[in-house]
């Protein structure tokens, strides 16, 4: 386990042939994960013990994203060829397909849920944002059509990075997605907005977003992850109000960032291939806590629980030293 500063990183699992995108965290004992070569895995323990399995029919497959209602009960994601959302009721037992698209050039980048509410983002096509709803925890899709802003820019499209890239409001209908790309923006409802990071080619742009737990700011990460230590404009944090303002942080992520989560109000992860930072003061200043590899990290939705995952099957646990 590494300890730096007041926070460290406990590594619970390691070694499986896997990478690791998709994180639910239902509470400090439940938790779920998916990743290439059709794997997902559940822990009830906490991390002491996962189930890993290859989904029947779908070994092939990459599960960016994830999402855990229960010990039971989950949703998985994959990307492409065609597009596809599978759900469990058994604990990972057995899958039913709720979504398939074979649209060609479609590719689904992430889910965000809200209760029974969930939406799934993907690249453009035909020039437009693909979204779709649900209202049933992901057992039917609607695909939406949006405003304007819905049209992208060339070049501007969403990484598939750690199923971050969208994010419900708490306790709102409402939800902001971030692009990438030779292009980054913030959108929100009608609201299309040029973000201040790393931007004109096919591996910069925002990564990843979190809303707050009061539903007052949030926070994007992203950087180039062609060049995964350079630490310009590899975030940016935006207050909630009549208008998104804007602001930059006073010490930056040391390095290119694909997933961030609140803790607090005032605590923060985020993590990426050059490492993991910590943030005590919403935002303004990061330090780097490990130097490991993770794709993506997230809070539980119940406590304050945090958990990281990434390549090689690799499975950690924030650890807040007192």
């Amino acid at each position: 386990m590494e300890s730096l500063f007041s926070q460290s990183v406990k590594l619970l699992s390691e070694g499986t042939n896997t990478s690791l995108r998709g994180l639910s965290v239902v509470n400090e004992k439940i938790m779920w994960v998916s990743g290439s070569s059709g794997m997902v895995a559940r822990s009830t323990d906490g991390g002491l013990t996962f189930k890993w399995t290859k989904v029947k029919n779908y070994e092939g497959r990459d599960f960016r994203d994830i999402e855990g209602f229960d010990s039971n009960t989950a949703i998985i994601m994959a990307v492409s060829e065609p597009a596809l959302i599978l759900k469990t009721y058994d604990g990972g037992l057995s899958w039913k397909q709720v979504f398939v698209d074979s649209t060609p050039g479609m590719f689904l980048d992430a889910m965000d849920f809200d209760g029974g509410k969930g939406v799934v983002v993907g690249d453009p096509i035909d020039g437009k944002v693909f979204l779709a709803e649900t209202t049933d925890r992901g057992d039917s899709w609607q695909i939406i059509n949006k405003s304007e802003c819905s049209l992208m820019k060339p070049g501007e499209a969403f990484f598939a990075s750690s199923g971050s890239n969208i994010s419900f409001m708490n306790k709102s209908a409402k939800y902001f997605y971030v692009s990438g790309g030779m292009h980054s923006r913030i959108f929100f409802e009608d609201n299309c907005i040029a973000l201040p990071l790393q931007m004109g080619k096919n591996s910069t742009g925002a990564n990843a977003m979190d809303i707050s737990p009061s539903g007052k700011k949030g926070i994007v990460v992203g950087g180039n992850f062609s060049n995964d230590k350079l630490v310009d404009s590899t975030s940016v944090q935006f207050s909630i109000g009549k208008n998104l303002l804007l602001s930059r942080p006073q010490h930056a992520l040391h390095g290119y960032r694909s997933s961030v989560a609140y803790i607090t109000e005032k605590d923060l992860i985020a993590c990426g291939t050059s490492g993991v930072d910590f943030s005590s003061d919403g935002g303004l200043n990061w330090n780097l806590i490990s130097s490991k590899s993770f794709h993506v990290a997230k809070k539980s939705k119940y406590d304050n629980a945090v958990y990281l995952a990434g390549t090689n099957g690799t499975v950690a646990k924030l650890i807040l030293n007192d």
